[in-house]
């Protein structure tokens, strides 16, 4: 088939431009992550490569000896779900070869804020008090507490120690947040 009829990220994309701006690391910087969030990517890459791949090769196989491919919805929908799990495959091995594992364990005596810690803090304006911990951006998940340590919010509290106030530009506007808590657990 002729390059011109074939769209670019049907072939040797990674994967990573398709991400959202807050899923992009930013050039030159690190993947850093935690060892719970290094061991989901490798459980996932597992999961795709031993199990998931073949068995979706071994259905396109079986539907393109059916005849005619044209109209055969088993191998059409069979070859576009395994470009999907290649290219998430190659973003995996991509983002796991670049992956630095930070233990929080081992920063226990530090008393400022850096990757990995659990970060209490009060909202000034509110009083509403508030725990995240700071994570790798594939692992991040503020629904479960976690946020990226490129987050807005991630980059206002770090280098910040229990007792300082720092302020921090959020969609609703600006806030000032004073450290409660610096925990590494």
């Amino acid at each position: 088939m002729n390059k011109a009829f074939v769209k670019e990220s049907d072939g040797d994309g990674d994967g990573d431009e398709d991400l959202a701006p807050g899923l992009r690391l930013p050039a030159g910087s690190k993947n850093y992550m935690t060892r719970r969030g290094y061991d989901a990517l490798r459980a996932e890459l597992d999961q795709l490569v031993r199990f998931e791949r073949p068995k979706l090769v071994e259905t396109v196989a079986w539907a393109a000896g059916n005849g005619d491919r044209s109209e055969n919805g088993d191998y059409i929908y069979g070859k576009k779900r395994l470009r999907e799990i290649d290219r998430r495959i190659r973003f995996l091995i991509k983002r796991i070869e670049n992956a630095e594992v930070v233990d929080p364990e081992r920063q226990r005596e530090l008393e400022q804020v850096f990757f990995g810690a659990t970060v209490s803090f009060c909202d000034l304006d509110t009083g509403e008090e508030q725990t995240l911990q700071i994570v790798g951006v594939d692992e991040a998940d503020a629904t479960q507490g976690r946020i990226s340590w490129i987050s807005p919010l991630a980059r206002a509290v770090l280098k910040a120690r229990v007792g300082d106030v720092v302020r921090f530009q959020s969609p609703a506007g600006l806030r000032e947040l004073e450290i409660v808590g610096v925990v590494y657990v």
